[in-house]
């Protein structure tokens, strides 16, 4: 077998490289994978640079099965997924809801949006040991959490200058789910660190499609669920709780909050956003509340939810 010398001699002559490895070819084994390896998938060769890292303002959570790598062949950056399991309970009231990521959901994922600029682009192949290797085109960008968090102007400022741009282009990101719903699957995993605002085109792309989780009322219960949380993040500039009002300048005392004006979901996020900015629309808040614990019906589906947040938005019925 040719070794990783030798590759980066033919493909990448010039190239820089610390210490070369192994070429590997069955990816079994993950953790033993590491900067300087070569892995060798669907007739490819991929340059392992690092373990991809999630970050946070208060975690920082290493993926080492997710290798941020260098396709030899082309120069281009890519990340190589590799196949992990786990699976876990997640309890709202009395309901528990398995979750679980499949490997082989997110390949079929990406086939179904492929050329799909919404979404993150990539293709699967099988390596030696028959593991679906996901090998994904890395986005440039900002999650949406951080692109609100970091625009320098007061909350009503940013509401009345900002936030309508940025829920145009959310309605749309939630029309891409809606797709997907329509072809019966799931996103899975929407959280706000899984959708990008691409520097560039500004456009906002979902990523990471490897979770699943199993409702028997409703098959997309959590996805519309994360799409409230993220309409509360956008509509706030951020994830409010009572330990943030006081970034803000603002005084829980005052906001007057009762326990249903909290998420039914994560119970320590403030759903109720007009107690806290009066001049967020009662038709917007309505929406919200919709995923507050006082809530008495929820969303059966997205097109519920953007119909009900472009009626929110439209000259005659915002107020």
């Amino acid at each position: 077998m040719e070794t990783v010398r030798g590759l980066i001699n033919r493909l990448r002559p010039g190239l820089h490289v610390r210490a070369c490895g192994r070429v590997v070819t069955d990816t079994t084994e993950f953790m033993s994978i590491g900067p300087g390896d070569v892995i060798r998938v669907g007739g490819r060769h991929f340059l392992v640079h690092r373990d991809a890292v999630e970050r946070g303002y208060a975690y920082k959570d290493n993926k080492f099965w997710v290798k941020k790598c260098m396709e030899l062949e082309t120069g281009e950056a890519k990340l190589l997924k590799l196949v992990f399991l786990e699976s876990f309970h997640l309890s709202y009231g009395c309901v528990k809801i398995r979750c679980y990521r499949s490997p082989q959901k997110e390949a079929r994922m990406l086939d179904l949006v492929r050329g799909d600029t919404r979404f993150m682009q990539g293709r699967t192949a099988p390596d030696a040991a028959g593991n679906p290797v996901r090998i994904i085109d890395i986005i440039s960008g900002k999650r949406i959490d951080l692109v609100t968090a970091a625009i320098k102007a007061d909350h009503e400022t940013y509401f009345r200058e900002h936030f309508p741009g940025i829920l145009h282009g959310f309605i749309k990101a939630c029309e891409a789910i809606g797709h997907l719903h329509d072809q019966g699957e799931q996103h899975g995993d929407i959280s706000l660190d899984h959708l990008m605002r691409e520097h560039g085109t500004g456009a906002l792309r979902w990523i990471d499609f490897d979770y699943a989780y199993e409702t028997r009322a409703n098959p997309f219960a959590l996805d519309l669920f994360g799409l409230g949380r993220m309409l509360a993040c956008i509509t706030g500039k951020w994830v409010h709780t009572l330990h943030t009002l006081g970034d803000f300048g603002l005084d829980p005392a005052t906001a007057r909050l009762e326990a249903g004006d909290f998420s039914c979901v994560h119970k320590n996020e403030i759903m109720n956003l007009r107690k806290l900015f009066p001049y967020v629309p009662e038709s917007l808040n309505r929406v919200l509340l919709h995923f507050a614990e006082s809530a008495e019906i929820g969303y059966d589906s997205v097109a519920e939810f953007v119909g009900d947040m472009r009626d929110a938005v439209s000259p005659s019925t915002s107020a």
